[in-house]
């Protein structure tokens, strides 16, 4: 219904009428006022272009431009302000000029910076390691004059060397890659094209509405849907950005550059072309970047195309492509002390995301009684969908992956969402209803709240895991994982253990996407409820059980987003067809009484544990700490970082048998195990207790 009604807004656009004769057409200031109109139609708060959007858009803009507060001054911020305002009216009649001028007066701005950093790390330049200032920009205005915004950028500076300091890289080179850094923003504002810039202001746009709306430009569309579906078609490489380069950070295993061979992580690429090359010349060296630089223009007869300094996300665009398509990359290797240079084809192919995938382990432990007890610890980072026939499902993944753990006789399953950010709406109430007979899941309401509300249930009657359950959660599971998690908490299906709450993220959205290629719109259409009444706006859901993590910070969440929308209660809506008394299928309902018991064991065994220790210590420095940066602190705190970075590198690039043994490492996967123990075996007593009673 969405995407046909915004098809047919468009339509009537005389404009876009006149233009579908093309397949792609390119982004321009005639759709804006219509695809303005689009947002507005179905969102679920506002419906007209008011004053108060106005000053979102106009406080938006300027955070999109200068995030830090580092290169506009008051006076060139009151420039940009002034440009925007009446901006509905301007975009009304068609005309996009503010953008071109607020790039202009940005793109002054940043060649300030640059020039400045040059003269401040010059030769005379000394590292201060005592710097002190408040970064956070929401707590900062921008600065009077120009020489108070230098005296900001200095201390800003202080702290970006420390960061490569902290790296062992001496300061010299830190201090080229500082000003490398502001160089090539500097570029990239300069290259903005037209399309670009509207992009970013009808993003602006949807951003003003609310935290979760947003425009998606022909590419961001694009990463949006491989996201969903978990694979696309390509080499199968992360890539990083560094100093300029795009670096290969690891290749996926099974996808055509592992299996090819050719490609190494750490390889820096810079140039790419498409096809193959009949003569390859894969051994000519090039001893540092601007040798490299100057043999490219030696190859642009062949087809390659510079990408040093290119933003990373193009060239990506330019290395995926259609599976069973060549690509070949020039690349610089570093072996020893030496760069060689050298070209190399790889044959594109259907690469598979597994990171995101569900996946289950299974870990044998010992109860307080000494009893061998088995738990299916299941890692469930993102609820994705692939609409097209045969796609990859979560739910469907999920529910293989309980039935595997019923075979394997496991005595309670952890479901671990702390990672889970959301996802697919109609996965979410499939899984949470693999855990119970029949019912509502979640409750959906609508811009006209009073006519339409949507509940969406679970209508299959099996129930593919009746045992003992708990689901794991942090500040940063949201949105489906929020459905989840408070719709099994509400029947009193599952326990929920971990941080405070959840991310408090209530809202549904839709992706419309626009004709001729131009993008599409993600919208929040709704609010959701789950079945006790309550949105999870603002909230989320609280844990039964609570542990100490890194995540439970005073700013993280969703109302403390901009134009996060308010949170409502409505009458709650559970199905009794859900509970299951008696058979086969029959599951426990957690009861209240039980909950100081497992709070009390679990407080025990974390008051002992000397990672949930550090967490707890690192969050009391944290906070009387506050917003302030201490640039001798970064340093200190060197090999510490390193560590975390290793594991990070291990959990998301390291070999399966690696990351298993990183996940089951995290103190938070140690303790949820722990607590079902605890669940266990109460659930066990309960059952003998009834047992004798019957006797």
């Amino acid at each position: 219904m969405f995407r046909a009604a915004i098809f047919s807004l468009l339509f009537v656009s005389s404009i876009v009428s006149a233009q579908l004769r093309s397949d792609q057409l390119t982004l321009n200031c005639q759709f804006v006022p219509d695809i303005e109109a689009g947002f507005l139609r179905y969102h679920v708060h506002y419906s007209q272009r008011d004053a108060e959007l106005e000053k979102h858009v106009i406080e938006q803009y300027l955070k999109k431009i200068d995030p830090t507060k580092s290169y506009l001054t008051k006076t060139e911020a009151e420039k940009v302000r002034s440009e925007l305002k009446n901006v509905f009216e301007k975009t009304k009649k068609k005309d996009c000029a503010f953008l071109t001028d607020i790039q202009s007066i940005t793109l002054a701005q940043a060649q300030k910076r640059v020039d400045f950093a040059k003269k401040f790390l010059g030769k005379d330049y000394k590292f201060d390691p005592k710097t002190e200032f408040s970064y956070d920009p929401e707590h900062r205005e921008f600065a009077k004059n120009q020489d108070e915004l230098d005296e900001f950028v200095k201390k800003y500076i202080h702290f970006q060397i420390s960061n490569y300091l902290a790296t062992d890289i001496k300061i010299d080179e830190a201090k080229q890659k500082v000003i490398k850094n502001y160089e090539r923003m500097q570029k990239r504002l300069g290259e903005e094209t037209q399309d670009q810039l509207i992009a970013d202001y009808l993003d602006t746009f949807a951003r003003s509405l609310d935290p979760h709306s947003s425009f998606f430009s022909r590419d961001v569309l694009d990463d949006f849907n491989i996201n969903m579906s978990l694979s696309l078609e390509g080499i199968g490489a992360t890539l990083s950005s560094e100093v300029g380069f795009t670096k290969v950070e690891a290749l996926v295993p099974g996808g055509a550059a592992a299996r090819d061979g050719q490609l190494q992580v750490q390889d820096k690429i810079i140039a790419v072309a498409q096809g193959e090359e009949k003569k390859v010349d894969k051994k000519a060296e090039s001893k540092e970047k601007t040798d490299s630089e100057k043999s490219l223009a030696g190859n642009e007869e062949k087809g390659f195309e510079n990408v040093i300094d290119m933003d990373i996300k193009d060239v990506v665009k330019k290395i995926r492509g259609t599976k069973g398509t060549k690509v070949r990359l020039m690349v610089l290797r570093g072996v020893g002390d030496q760069k060689h240079k050298m070209t190399i084809t790889i044959t594109r192919d259907k690469v598979s995301l597994e990171d995101e995938a569900a996946s289950i382990t299974y870990m044998d432990k010992k109860n307080s009684a000494g009893k061998n007890v088995k738990v299916g610890l299941i890692n469930f980072p993102a609820f994705y969908s692939d609409s097209h026939r045969g796609g990859r499902s979560s739910a469907a993944d999920l529910k293989k992956i309980v039935k595997e753990a019923r075979k394997k006789n496991v005595d309670g399953l952890v479901l671990d969402l702390s990672t889970n950010g959301g996802g697919s709406l109609e996965d979410a109430v499939k899984v949470a209803g693999l855990f119970f007979k029949t019912g509502n899941v979640v409750k959906q309401s609508s811009k006209d709240n009073e006519k339409s509300q949507q509940i969406l249930a679970d209508t299959d009657a099996e129930v593919d895991w009746a045992g003992p359950m708990v689901i794991l959660t942090s500040r940063i599971s949201a949105s489906a994982s929020e459905i989840v998690s408070g719709t099994l908490q509400d029947y009193k299906r599952a326990l929920i253990v971990g941080g405070d709450h959840t991310f408090g993220k209530g809202s549904v959205q839709t992706v419309l996407p626009l004709p001729g290629s131009l993008g599409a719109l993600k919208v929040t259409v709704g609010m959701f409820f789950v079945p006790g009444g309550n949105s999870t706006q603002h909230r989320g859901v609280d844990a039964d059980v609570v542990l100490p993590s890194a995540l439970s910070i005073d700013d993280l969440g969703e109302k403390y987003l901009d134009y996060s929308l308010p949170p409502k209660k409505i009458a709650a809506f559970l199905s009794p067809e859900a509970y299951v008394k008696e058979g086969s299928s029959a599951w426990k309902e957690i009861q209240t009484e039980w909950l100081p018991v497992l709070r009390e064991k679990s407080k025990q065994r974390v008051s002992v544990n000397g990672e949930f220790k550090k967490i707890e210590e690192d969050l009391k420095k944290s906070k009387e700490r506050g917003k302030l940066i201490r640039v001798a602190e970064i340093l200190k705190e060197t090999k510490e970082k390193e560590k975390i970075e290793k594991k990070t590198k291990t959990l998301r690039y390291g070999s399966k048998a690696d990351k298993e043994k990183e996940y089951l490492k995290r103190p938070e996967i140690q303790e949820a195990s722990s607590v079902l123990l605890d669940l266990i075996q109460i659930e066990s007593d309960k059952n003998l207790s009834t047992k004798k009673s019957a006797g």
